[in-house]
């Protein structure tokens, strides 16, 4: 482990970085390069690559909401190089096969460091994958060089931003802020979107509809005065255009997530450093939080990804049937004016494994396919269940490591021996029912309102209410520290 530590610290010395601020930023200074960094990030996420087309749909796309990405784009991979050298290197130390004390700080700055020298090998190997597998269809020499570097340059100016944001500059993660940016641009998109749209075979007139709106509420407005309402509760494009009822179906998914949030067992506590001092142990419903679904949604896009990549290679698959049982497509690619390139779409057709691991993405559509929506729903809430018990053992939440964490902060169970055992056997008894439960509950909500178009997707609320809820903390606590600086420095370690 020395040599490698000594190659990490050889490499950070040519690795980009952000100081930290040699002061503390006033409350004003970190709003004002928070909202530097998503601007930013918001101009890569709506400017083109090299000559490709914007905003194809493939079987990709689901998990752009996650990774804050935008097909097409300079935001074409987002924080995916990141989130996955942070996970790959975070399990590497939950599970011990790397020894990282993060109560070192030099640990923590050669974790950091090689955290972000592992983005950046992320980077480049994303980018190489996403040309050679065709993402972007058949594009010339100069012009996939042009777009390789494009990627890395703007995928490295992501990592800095979240660094920006990290290192005290900003107000919380990067990596949060530019995913509540997608997914609230996305929710605000569907809702109030002027933009109109061509739709054929319209409602109950049964004339073609020229004048639709994409956004739900001026549809709504729209169907209104024309004097059919109800047109924009369920619009015959479902599954491309929001609707009103789509919209009530978020509303309601935004309030169970804030409601079961709010949803803990709480272990009573006490000091035994402080006499006097008692409080609660909260064991929270989504005790792994929305770590297990993101891993199903990253599996299943890297499948996907890799099956395309297979499949197209073996001409299509008809050098081997064996192959279609795994994955089979349906390619189209739609040439967009002034655009040398489009985006190959692969659509996944019956009878192959990838069909029924995928979102059907809204049964709310003539003939709708119940069986792979039920197969998806299953598959989701299976691989939830199993990554949020792989992730409490690995990722430090388990019962032991939970006791001691406590048995550490000099904490006891009132009624019970400050051990590590007796500990561990109560916390045993909340722990692993939580996850199992925890997980069901985060398959369910991602696959079902996947599955009824809820705008932004379920897991994307889900990852937006929870980075709300974060930023209203850690902005009570910014507004108590500039009044207070003494209570603030106590919130921040209670």
């Amino acid at each position: 482990m020395g040599a490698v530590s000594n190659f990490i610290k050889g490499v950070a010395t040519v690795l980009p970085e952000i100081r930290k601020p040699t002061r503390k930023p006033s409350l004003n200074e970190k709003l004002i390069w928070t909202g530097i960094a998503v601007i930013v990030y918001m101009v890569m996420a709506v400017t083109p690559l090299t000559g490709v087309q914007i905003g194809a749909q493939s079987q990709f796309s689901y998990s752009q909401i996650i990774f804050a990405s935008t097909q097409g784009t300079l935001m074409t991979l987002g924080i995916g190089p990141i989130v996955t050298a942070g996970l790959i290197l975070q399990l590497l130390a939950g599970s011990e096969i790397i020894k990282v004390d993060f109560q070192n700080p030099e640990d923590r700055s050669i974790f950091t460091s090689a955290t972000k020298f592992l983005t950046i090998i992320v980077i480049i190997v994303e980018a190489s994958a996403y040309l050679i597998g065709g993402l972007f269809g058949s594009i010339p020499p100069t012009a996939s060089i042009a777009i390789f570097f494009e990627l890395v340059a703007a995928s490295i100016i992501v990592m800095l931003l979240d660094e920006l944001v990290q290192k005290g500059w900003g107000i919380g993660s990067g990596v949060s802020l530019f995913i509540l940016a997608g997914v609230a641009q996305k929710v605000m998109w569907d809702i109030f979107s002027p933009l109109q749209v061509p739709i054929s075979g319209g409602g109950s007139t049964g004339q073609p509809v020229v004048n639709a709106f994409y956004g739900a509420v001026p549809e709504l407005l729209n169907a209104t005065f024309t004097g059919h309402p109800f047109d924009a509760f369920f619009r015959e494009n479902a599954s491309q255009f929001p609707s009103v009822f789509a919209l009530i179906l978020t509303i309601v998914a935004i309030l169970i997530i804030v409601y079961v949030e709010g949803m803990r067992i709480e272990i009573p506590i006490t000091s035994t450093k402080y006499r006097g001092f008692s409080g609660v142990y909260p064991i929270k419903l989504l005790y792994v939080s929305n770590i297990p679904v993101i891993l199903f949604s990253a599996l299943v896009a890297n499948i996907s990804f890799f099956f395309a990549y297979v499949w197209r290679s073996y001409d299509y698959g008809n050098t081997n049937h064996w192959f279609n049982y795994l994955a089979q497509y349906n390619t189209t690619q739609i040439q967009q004016a002034g655009a040398s390139a489009s985006p190959l779409t692969y659509q996944p057709l019956p009878g192959s494994l990838i069909y029924y691991m995928t979102s059907p993405n809204n049964i709310l559509v003539a003939n709708p396919d119940y069986i792979r929506a039920l197969t998806y729903v299953l598959f989701a809430v299976a691989f939830s269940v199993m990554f949020a018990k792989i992730w409490v053992e690995i990722g430090g939440l388990s019962p032991k490591a939970a006791a001691k964490s406590l048995i550490g902060a000099d904490v006891m169970i009132p009624g019970f021996r400050r051990t590590g055992t007796s500990v561990e056997a109560i916390l045993a008894k909340y722990i692993p029912v939580i996850t199992i439960i925890g997980g069901i509950f985060i398959g369910l909500l991602a696959s079902l309102t996947s599955l009824f178009g809820v705008f932004g997707t379920g897991i994307g609320l889900l990852l937006m209410v929870d980075i709300i809820i974060q930023y209203y903390q850690m902005l009570v606590k910014e507004e108590l520290e500039s009044m207070m600086p003494r209570l603030g420095s106590l919130l921040g370690r209670s």
